[in-house]
Order: structure tokens, then sequence, then C-alpha cells
């Protein structure tokens, strides 16, 4: 079954899983099971279009594994640990051949998921997964720590070389408790660690150095076929859905959480992954909403793994700086991003932004916007090859960059774009925008090459 038939399925299984169902049914029946939210719609582009079909979704046995059954003996009552409960149900699943670990209504305290190949944990609605203070029922991991890789505690939901994997349902997942040990921002100790020769990420171990650094929430890692669909993060402390060196990843239908508690709490980080879609989600952040990522200066040159082919379609932004950005860790570059239909909303500064430096280098290639509407408290597009005014021997290559049929009602200015003397920046074509609202009419553009403004006007006015 394709893309495109899976999604017209999908629609009519969706009315058959409204009626409650006992826990007698749960155990034979295909509950509440993969169904998308939202058909994506054609896309201005047949290489967009080629993307959807490519990706490929999870398919799992009609099989289901009731999490509350007393052989894995999980419990809703906001108190007991279901660490072992969780990891007892995945476990089984997983031996079965897979299918559905099923997390009825209830308050479930527990440490870190670890989900394992053909296996959808599933939460019900109601299902409030509230992840431990106990730092111990977070495991070290292989990780990135903003584009480095290292050894840190474990994110709130993990896996490693897995496939055919999934987070679904309509369950919320509350990362509050973590406060107590998920905090500390320490990359300058990692970056001493490579300075000092340590190449092996295992030798580069948070936990017990008296460095900390913060866990995300979701984190699939060198992972093929995965889906987090339906899902609600609440109190993140850190990257919200960070998806890392994986193929054929789709987010649909997430909600993520807005709140100003934490900073970096970016929506969806996908890092050096290849086939990305995130659609019909409300995405909230303090940070930016979509942040495409692929590894950090010297470390990431190791890794040297692009970020490419993703499509971000139908989504509400609520983050505060980009509704689409590039990096700013993009040492092994990012290519074919297209984003359509996106309503950007509060106080989100930029609807593209892209950053590096030539510490950082890399590269974004062929970023493209279609419908685009919000208001912005900076600029409709800001490209810097300056950020942070960190400097090297790495000057990024940028463009072009593509924004089409899209507006604004508000903005301080629409195009901020700038290149290098030795580095410009390799097209900016804008058509069929109409920006209004504008504080600064005058357009920044440096060291930009293949300019290309057609029916685009700003307050009334064409440029």
């Amino acid at each position: 079954m394709d893309r495109r038939q899976l999604f017209r399925t999908s629609a009519m299984a969706a009315a058959a899983v409204m009626a409650p169902i006992s826990p007698a049914l749960l155990r034979t029946a295909h509950a509440e099971s993969i169904t998308l939210t939202a058909a994506i719609p054609t896309l201005p582009w047949p290489a967009a279009n080629e993307i959807v079909a490519a990706t490929k979704l999870p398919i799992f046995p009609s099989v289901n594994f009731l999490a509350t059954d007393p052989q894995y003996g999980a419990k809703g009552d906001n108190s007991t640990d279901n660490t072992a409960a969780f990891r007892k149900a995945i476990d089984a699943a997983s031996a079965a051949g897979g299918g559905h670990v099923i997390v009825p209504k209830g308050n479930y305290v527990t440490g870190a998921i670890h989900l394992k190949s053909n296996v959808d944990f599933h939460l019900q609605s109601g299902a409030v997964l509230k992840f431990s203070s106990d730092a111990s029922k977070f495991p070290t991991v292989l990780t990135r720590y903003e584009g480095i890789e290292c050894m840190n505690r474990s994110p709130m939901v993990y896996a490693h070389g897995q496939r055919n994997i999934a987070l679904t349902g309509s369950g919320t997942l509350d990362a509050n408790a973590t406060s107590s040990w998920n905090k500390g921002s320490d990359r300058a100790w990692l970056e001493s660690r490579i300075s000092a020769g340590v190449t092996d990420p295992a030798k580069r171990v948070f936990p017990g150095s008296g460095h900390t650094a913060r866990s995300t929430f979701i984190e699939p890692y060198n992972c093929d076929t995965v889906l987090i669909q339906g899902v609600t993060l609440k109190n993140p402390k850190f990257w919200q859905i960070h998806p890392t060196l994986c193929k054929n990843v789709t987010v649909d239908g997430v909600t993520t959480d807005p709140s100003t508690a934490a900073n970096n709490t970016d929506g969806v980080d996908p890092e050096s992954c290849d086939h990305v879609i995130i659609a019909n989600c409300t995405l909230g952040a303090h940070d930016d909403n979509v942040a495409i990522k692929s590894g950090r200066d010297a470390d990431g040159r190791r890794v040297n793994v692009p970020c490419q082919n993703l499509v971000v379609v139908n989504c509400t932004m609520n983050g505060n700086w980009g509704a689409i950005t590039c990096g700013s860790e993009q040492t092994g570059g990012i290519r074919n991003v297209y984003a359509y239909k996106l309503n950007v909303i509060g106080a989100t500064k930029f609807a593209l932004y892209v950053k590096s430096n030539t510490k950082r280098g890399g590269f974004s290639q062929n970023i493209n916007l279609d419908s685009v509407t919000g208001t912005f408290q900076r600029s409709f597009v800001f490209v810097t090859s300056t950020y942070n005014n960190q400097t090297g021997n790495f000057p990024p290559a940028f463009g072009p960059f593509t924004i089409t049929n899209s507006s604004c009602t508000k903005a301080a200015r629409v195009f901020d774009v700038s290149g290098l003397p030795n580095a410009r920046v390799k097209g900016l074509v804008a058509a069929d925008c109409k920006f209004t609202g504008v504080a600064n009419t005058g357009n920044i553009l440096n060291n930009v090459d293949g300019r290309k403004f057609t029916n685009v006007t700003v307050n009334g006015k064409p440029i």
C-alpha cells in the first residue's frame, strides 16, 4: 500500500476507532491503530511530491499488548514507577514480531522509554506519561548535544538502530518533573574534549564528568521508518522531537509546547536525516518551530551526513524564532526543503531563518517556501553567514532560496539576506507574494546573486 492509499484508508479507519474498546478486545483488535490525521495535498513542486511518495510509513501486525495487563503491570495511579512495566510490554511485542503496546487512560510515572523494531507505543486518550525526577531511570546513551555526538542521559523516548517504530495516540507526554536533573548546557566541555583529540563519542560522557547537558524529549537515533503521531508534548527542557541520522521519518498531527519556561525548546529538529515529512502539526516552542540540522563544526565534519529531502506541510507555528530554520548546526549540509501552507502566529521572528558562519560551514541549498502566512517580529527571510561572529576556514554555501505565494500582515522587514564576498548566496527568487504591515520597506541584500522578484509587493508597492 503506498502512502496516498494509506491516507485514504486511514480516513475510513478513523471512524472505526471512536467507540470505547474493552480491555479484553484490546488483546485481539487493531485498536486506535495507525491513521494519519489529514491527507497531504498535492504540493506545488514535483520533487516534493516525490519525497512524500517515497517516504515509508511503518506497518505493524494487528496484535495489541495492553501495558496494564498483569504480566506487564503498568499502573496509571500517578505514583507507581512504570519504567520496568513499559519495558516488559515493549520487549514482549518485539519478541512476538511486533504490534501495538497500548497505554490506556491514566497518569503513568516513568523513566526513559526505549522503542524497539516493529513496535508502536500507543497512548490512548487520557493517557499521560509523567517522566520521572529520578535521573537513574534515564540510562546513558549515544546522542547528539547541539550537533556534537556524546554520551548523555537518555531522552524521554529513545530508540537506537531500530526499524519500523512509532509513538502514536492522543495522549500526553510531560517532562516537568525531569527539571531536577535535566539541565545544563556545557557544550564548551564537549568542544574541549574534541580539541584534546577525543574523537570517540563513547569517551565524551556527561554523567559522572562533573559537567551537564540537557536531554532531548523524543529522539530516534540511526533508525529507519519512524512515525511520531498525534501526541502532545508538555514542559520540555530542551529540543522536543529530534530524529537524528534517521531515514523515512513522519511527524504527523503532533502538538509541541510553546511554553516560555525553558529556552531552546525547538519543536522539531531533524538532524542528518533523509526523507522527513512534518505534517498537520501545531508546533510551539521557546525557540525555532522546525530547526533543520546536520552537526556542528569539527564533529559535524567527522560525521558528515546532510539533512535532506524534507517536506513541512499544513502546520501552525507558534515558536518565537524561525518557522523554518536551517542551522546553525548545519556543518553536514541541508538540501531539498519544501514548506507549504504554514500559518505562523504569535511572536515568531522569521518565516525562513538560515544561519551559519565560517567556523560552522556547511550548506543550505534548494530551500523553498510556498503559501506561508502570518506576522513576523523581524524579517520574513533572514539569511546570515556570520552567525554569532564565529570565524574559521569553512565559508557556508547558501542558495537557491525560493519564496512563492506567501504573505504577511506585519513584519519589521521582508528580506535580510547576506552572503560573503567569497561565498555569495546563489539565488533568491520570490514570486506572487504580498507583504503588508512592513515597518521598513528597505531590503538588505548583500552578496546575493540570481535575485529575481516577480509580482512581489511590499505595502502595496512592487519590489
